[in-house]
């Protein structure tokens, strides 16, 4: 096998210049900082939206956790005593029927401190209000 190099200038052609590239040149007065003589910062059009976009997130945040209500924010309505045979998906099925099942299920737990869904017979709950 056998290769071959070809050089643009052995057929008489002359290397094209390679094209030079600009020096940094450094300006009088480029070196001044944002801050304007009076002492105010100055800011461009990207630092403005840049501040805008960044208001409008922490005002959409902020909205959006006081919103929030889920079911730990429910305040404690009333008391119940779990009856012979009641499970707690009756209960809140009966007690909160605008929540689904699980839903209220889950305020039940949340606003008794149950770690499970087992109830016993003579059991109080608190049930949250929905």
């Amino acid at each position: 096998m056998s290769a071959i190099a070809w050089e643009p200038a052995e057929l008489g052609h002359p290397h094209p210049a390679a094209p030079r590239r600009p020096y940094l040149v450094v300006l009088p007065g480029g070196g001044e900082s944002a801050v304007s003589e009076g002492g105010a910062l100055r800011l461009t059009a990207r630092g403005r939206l840049v501040l805008l976009v960044l208001a409008a997130l922490l005002v959409t945040v902020l909205l959006g956790l006081r919103g929030q209500g889920g079911a730990t924010a429910l305040e404690p309505d009333h008391v119940v005593f779990v009856g012979a045979g009641q499970t707690l998906s009756e209960i809140a099925a009966h007690e909160l029927p605008q929540l689904s099942m699980s839903e209220g299920v889950l305020a039940i737990q949340l606003a008794n401190d149950l770690s499970t869904a087992q109830v016993s017979a003579g059991q109080e709950l608190v049930i949250p209000r929905g």
